[in-house]
């Protein structure tokens, strides 16, 4: 019998099952669901799957929480223990396991994406695949480490604790919460009454939420973009890079764009902010509206849809397609396959921030 409580529970030799997943429905109402690891359709997710997405959340958070839902649901499936009775000690030993274990590897892939998460797992470069954690010699940036990252450890911890503070509210849950506020707090968020004329100080949240290291946020060098603007292939991928670096806009945000947002006139691009839905005009390069006109009389003569309502942003064969950000990604992947780099789409957004700080006009504007 093992006493949860105490810490008597030999984590080193429990095995996390691969069984339960989370499921795409393709309905905007309930845009995924999470199926526990017997194959049941996990009800309490159900729920705050909802709650979620009645609060204005996107598909994407509901997709990120889900992940994190899983990992706790495989964890108490591997300790026996359903997710109503799961105790202090519990949460305890499943932030301690996410510290210490491996991530697993991905199951079931076809070869290319084994090859691309190769790439973005090892960092590959040309003369050979560097080893978990060791940093790329072009980007600098470290790849990633067998271990979850402390970024995600946090997530996780702040996702379980608002879970269980919904069904704590709802009635369905425990009365305690397994994932507690720290001890130095009773109750509320993070500054909840700080006075605005104080310089904040470091507050923590959660008792188990591990320490995140300060990352410096990393550009990409003008010469090494310039490499990475050359390995593009076609005239929509270098628009795409033009309207990224130049905008600062996300990735999703720009791939979400319709025919009719592009202002070549003013120079303006019209974009979904991601939080807030807020419509808004962005000014983009002269550079990026003239890939813009050439991939489009492109596609044009090929059949492209055209209209206002229409997508700006197409694949390149047929059938035609709305480019998406999981198929912008492995463009972007494959690029830095051939130069032997790892950088990401957010980088181009850190990228955008640089150039805009140390442009004298944009800061007069």
């Amino acid at each position: 019998m093992v006493d949860r409580e105490s810490g008597s529970r030999d984590l080193s030799t429990s095995v996390m099952p691969r069984q339960g997943r989370l499921e795409e429905t393709g309905n905007e109402w309930e845009p995924y669901r999470l199926i526990a690891p017997d194959g049941q359709v996990v009800a309490a997710a159900a729920m705050y799957f909802k709650e979620l997405r009645a609060s204005g959340s996107p598909a994407t958070t509901i997709r990120s929480y889900g992940m994190d839902l899983l990992r706790w649901w495989r964890f108490l499936t591997a300790i026996e223990v359903s997710w109503h009775r799961a105790t202090r000690g519990d949460a305890r030993d499943f932030m301690l396991w996410l510290q210490m274990a491996d991530k697993p590897e991905p199951a079931g892939q076809s070869p290319h994406r084994q090859r691309e998460s190769a790439l973005l797992r090892a960092a590959i470069p040309a003369s050979g695949r560097l080893a978990p954690g060791a940093p790329n010699p072009i980007t600098g940036k470290l790849a990633p480490a067998r271990k979850y990252a402390p970024s995600t450890q946090a997530h996780c911890e702040t996702v379980l604790r608002a879970f269980y503070d919904f069904h704590r509210e709802l009635g369905s849950g425990p009365i305690i919460n397994p994932f507690p506020l720290a001890r130095t707090r009773t109750s509320g968020r993070a500054h909840a009454h700080h006075n605005p004329l104080n310089p904040f100080t470091p507050e923590r949240q959660g008792r188990y939420r591990p320490k995140i290291p300060a990352r410096i946020p990393r550009r990409i060098p003008d010469d090494r973009f310039d490499e990475l603007f050359r390995a593009l292939g076609s005239d929509r991928d270098r628009a795409l890079l033009a309207f990224w670096v130049s905008t600062g806009a996300r990735a999703a945000e720009l791939l979400g764009v319709r025919q009719r947002d592009a202002d070549p006139g003013q120079q303006l691009i019209t974009v979904v902010r991601k939080g807030s839905r807020a419509v808004q005009r962005l000014p983009a390069s002269p550079d990026a509206f003239v890939w813009l006109r050439l991939y489009q009389e492109q596609m044009h003569r090929q059949g492209m849809p055209r209209g206002g309502d229409q997508p700006l942003w197409w694949t390149l064969r047929r059938p035609w397609r709305p480019l998406t950000y999981h198929a912008a990604r492995k463009m972007f992947v494959r690029v830095n396959e051939t130069l032997g780099a790892n950088w990401t789409l957010h980088d181009l957004r850190h990228t955008a921030a640089y150039r805009m700080a140390r442009d004298p006009e944009a800061a007069a504007g």
